[in-house]
């Protein structure tokens, strides 16, 4: 059962040397699995997933042929729809929680917001949502992150608090924008098994954003490679090691290897073809 289909998605923003591209003619459709995203930084892909939640602000506009989920024209829906799937059924893990978490509240008013004002929840059972679900991201003192500031909390700690945050409401589709790149080994483990569950147990969509092509290889099911906001090739996850397209192949062969030869990395020859 497809949950999200997208055809010829664009991104543009205007500036004052004219119109920019950040992303050209993407197109992919999202079942109840796990989408993974790679490329460049630059290559446009937190901005598909931006723009799938419609977050994308004037200068910036969204085109596209079709964008659905679950039935919804999500390219008709009004803003008031779009609030009331932002948060509910569709929501997203930015990367740097310094700039998604509200710097003069604490973590548990932040967390509990949502689900005492839009599901007139009491504040006692809010509490308990919110010191649940940090519990299911490991943080092993829920209550003192409660009374916390964001800036009390370390990066990989606050990277928690963002995902718990989303996953309060249960959402049908989420959008991880690299949800692990501040979380030690152990702990990225411990998040990539929470999300997995969601998707397994739960049917939840998953769009997976990663510059960690190893990492994407062995936890989704399909990717997507992106360059120059254009996807230049879609694959099975467990093929992305034997990938054909000569830029994945590039960033392949970028990958330090463990025993590996101890000469330089080699660079990555680009070819303007790969941006038509």
């Amino acid at each position: 059962m497809t949950l999200l289909s997208v055809k010829n998605l664009r991104v543009t923003f205007d500036t004052e040397s004219g119109p920019v591209q950040a992303v050209r003619g993407v197109s992919f459709s999202l079942g109840r699995e796990r989408l993974g995203i790679v490329g460049e930084s630059g290559s446009g892909k937190t901005m598909t997933g931006r723009s799938v939640l419609r977050l994308i602000r004037p200068p910036g506009r969204i085109d596209a042929e079709e964008m659905v989920f679950d039935g919804i024209d999500l390219t008709r829906a009004s803003e008031r729809q779009m609030r009331a799937l932002r948060g509910q059924r569709m929501a997203m893990v930015m990367q740097d929680p310094k700039y998604s978490l509200n710097p003069v509240m604490k973590v548990g008013a932040q967390l509990t917001e949502g689900l005492r004002l839009r599901h007139r929840v009491g504040r006692t059972e809010a509490r308990a949502k919110a010191i649940a679900a940090l519990e299911a991201v490991q943080i092993r003192d829920p209550d003192r992150v409660l009374e916390s500031y964001p800036h009390e909390l370390s990066g990989g700690m606050g990277q928690r608090v963002m995902i718990a945050m989303m996953l309060i409401p249960n959402p049908d589709l989420l959008i991880a924008d690299e949800p692990t790149s501040a979380l030690d080994v152990t702990v990225q483990a411990e998040v990539l098994s929470i999300l997995d569950a969601l998707v397994r147990d739960r049917g939840m969509g998953l769009i997976f954003i990663s510059h960690d092509l190893r990492l994407v290889a062995r936890f989704c099911d399909r990717v997507l490679v992106m360059y120059k906001g254009r996807v230049v090739e879609e694959l099975e996850a467990r093929n992305l090691m034997q990938a054909q397209h000569p830029y994945t192949q590039g960033l392949l062969n970028c990958l330090p290897r463990i025993g590996g030869d101890r000469s330089p990395l080699p660079g990555l020859d680009r070819h303007a073809a790969w941006a038509e």
